[in-house]
């Protein structure tokens, strides 16, 4: 027997020509992903650090107590402005869900039936990909116009709209992972189809359309366009939904961009609060759906 060909430190298939150039391009795309995943790692790390280093000295208890203060004065806080947001994120969270929930449902159930079916998805993907600002300014034109004052309810209805089709969306997703032997098994009892589709079908995914909705609120937390058209803003603490209102992201806005040290600092402490709000909402749905697939 030859010996050239036991040898085991001889390769038994030579290493041709094709097989050379397809590991070089196999070796080239792996160092360029993780290229491009250490720079967007280290501007990520850039704007989080920045934001913490100059955040975090604007933290106090004023902050959470006290309203914007008045151009040139001392002191202050984001109280109004945190109350704000909470009250038009609040509602348009309300309006928002049960929308989507719903004609994710109807998606889910009867999306391959009907054209309108077919034109409710497509209507949800141009929203989904519209320009925020687009969205307020038709805010603006159908309610603020007509009504001739800005309002949180406006507010509202904008964050509603852009909250809409991404509830819809993750709604009509989750409810498609349901096995189709579950429902079977469900229809074979004789449970009419609404009711499969309620008790059935939506509570075997609920965890991931709680997911959807906490994406929802996170994505629009920190609009600024919409509520610039919409909701405005209001130095003064106000509970009144039905007139201006200060909100986060507008307060940011004007603050960032104004010449007093005290406003800067605040724009700082307000845009750190907002970051850590969408970065908890964001880590709680994550976690909710890696802990319940439907099987």
């Amino acid at each position: 027997m030859n010996q050239a060909a036991i040898n085991p430190q001889e390769p038994i298939v030579p290493m041709n020509k094709v097989y050379r150039k397809r590991l070089f391009r196999h070796r080239m795309g792996i160092a360029m992903s993780v290229l491009a995943m250490s720079l967007g790692l280290a501007v990520l790390a850039w704007i989080l650090i920045t934001l913490i280093i100059n955040g975090f000295s604007a933290l106090s208890v004023n902050m959470f107590t006290e309203s914007t203060p008045a151009p040139g004065s001392e002191g202050g806080g984001l109280a109004n402005a945190i109350f704000g947001s909470f009250m038009i994120v609040g509602l348009s969270t309300l309006v928002s869900t049960p929308i989507g929930i719903l004609a994710g449902m109807y998606l889910a159930e009867y999306g391959n039936e009907n054209k309108l079916a077919a034109v409710t998805r497509f209507v949800t993907d141009i929203m989904l990909s519209a320009p925020s600002i687009v969205i307020g300014m038709f805010v603006w034109a159908a309610y603020v116009a007509t009504t001739n004052h800005y309002s949180g309810y406006a507010g509202s209805i904008a964050l509603a709209l852009i909250a809409v089709p991404v509830v819809v969306r993750t709604t009509d997703n989750m409810l498609r992972l349901v096995p189709s032997s579950l429902l079977e098994a469900a229809f074979a009892l004789g449970a009419p189809r609404w009711k499969v589709a309620m008790t059935v079908r939506l509570r075997a995914v609920k965890a991931g359309v709680i997911t959807g909705v906490l994406l929802a609120v996170a994505r629009i937390s920190g609009e600024t366009a919409p509520l610039l058209f919409t909701a405005l803003n209001n130095q003064f603490f106000s509970k009144d939904m039905n007139g201006p209102m200060a909100n986060l992201p507008v307060v940011i806005y004007g603050f960032a961009m104004s010449p007093y040290d005290n406003w800067r600092e605040l724009a700082w402490g307000g845009a750190l609060l907002v970051t850590f709000s969408v970065l908890a909402l964001n880590i709680i749905s994550r976690t909710m759906f890696s802990q319940k697939i439907p099987n």
